[in-house]
C-alpha cells in the first residue's frame, strides 16, 4: 500500500553522481567504508522519513510516496529535480584583500560565510545567494573566485534506496524523532508515554550534558505536535537522585 502524507519510514540509501559513479552518502556502513566516506563516531543507520515533511528531495519523497515495505527502488533525479543547474554568476570574483579584512584566509578550498561576505558582493548577485557558505576555486593577481553554488548543483543524482520499515506506534514514533535529533543517545534509553493530548518524555542521565540539548528538547517538541496532531503538550522530565550511600 503506498504510503500516505504523515507516514513514519526507515529508509537505507546509498546517493551517487550518475556522471561519475562516486559516492556522495550513504546510510550503509560497509558502502561508506568502500567508498572511503566511514567517520568515526557516525552512526549508519536507517533513516527517518516522514512523508510529507521535507526531509528529503522531493523528486526522492515522490518516489518513496509509491514504495512500500521492504521494496527497492533506483531513483534518477536530474539537476533540475535535485540542486539544480549551475549558475556561473555565482562564482564570484572577489579582492583577495577584502577577504582577509573579513578574516577569510585566499585559500583554494577554504570555507567562505557568504553572511560574512554579503557587503562585499555585486549588488545584483547579493539576493541570488541563498547557500550559507561558498569555496574559493581559486586564487590569483591578487583575486579570489568563490562558488557559491551547491556542490552538487548542475548533477544528475541517483539514489539506491530500500524501505525498511513503517513506524506506527505512538511510542516509537516519538523515539524516532528523539533519535532523530540526538542520534548518539540511546532512544530505547528515553522513557516515553503518550496520552491522548500529552507526550511525557523522562530524559535518561546520559543525554543531561549532551551538546545542544536545550535545542533537541524545542525541536523535539516541535516535530511531536507536527506530525502527531492530537498533542498539545510536550513535558520533559530530568531526575537528578541521591546516590547510594
Amino acid at each position: 500500500m503506498p504510503f500516505q502524507e504523515g507516514d513514519f519510514v526507515l529508509i537505507d540509501y546509498t546517493l551517487r553522481v550518475k556522471e561519475t559513479g562516486q559516492v556522495i552518502d550513504t546510510t550503509l556502513e560497509e558502502v561508506a567504508e568502500e567508498a572511503g566516506l566511514h567517520r568515526a563516531g557516525e552512526v549508519y543507520e536507517p533513516m527517518l522519513v516522514v512523508i510529507g515533511a521535507g526531509w528529503v528531495l522531493e523528486g526522492l519523497e515522490k518516489r518513496l510516496r509509491e514504495m512500500d515495505v521492504g521494496q527497492e527502488a533506483t531513483v534518477e533525479l536530474p539537476p533540475e529535480e535535485a540542486y539544480g543547474p549551475r549558475d556561473p554568476e555565482k562564482v564570484v570574483r572577489l579582492l583577495a584583500r577584502r577577504l582577509s579584512e573579513k578574516g577569510v584566509r585566499p585559500r583554494v578550498g577554504e570555507r567562505v560565510m557568504t553572511e560574512l561576505v554579503r557587503d562585499i558582493l555585486p549588488e545584483h548577485i547579493r539576493s541570488r545567494i541563498n547557500r550559507p557558505w561558498g569555496i574559493i576555486r581559486a586564487v590569483g593577481s591578487g583575486r579570489v573566485h568563490v562558488d557559491f553554488n551547491h556542490p552538487l548543483a548542475g548533477k544528475t543524482l541517483v539514489y539506491e534506496v530500500v524501505v525498511r520499515r513503517k513506524i506506527e506506534d505512538p511510542v516509537e514514533k516519538v523515539r524516532a524523532l528523539i533519535h532523530r535529533r540526538l542520534p548518539l543517545v540511546s532512544a530505547e534509553d528515553f522513557e516515553v508515554e503518550v496520552g491522548e493530548r500529552e507526550v511525557v518524555i523522562k530524559v535518561p542521565e546520559e543525554a543531561f550534558y549532551a551538546e545542544g540539548l536545550q535545542l533537541m528538547k524545542r525541536g523535539v517538541a516541535s516535530d511531536v505536535m507536527r506530525f502527531m496532531p492530537d498533542i498539545e503538550l510536550v513535558r520533559f522530565v530530568e531526575e537528578f537522585r541521591k546516590p547510594s550511600a
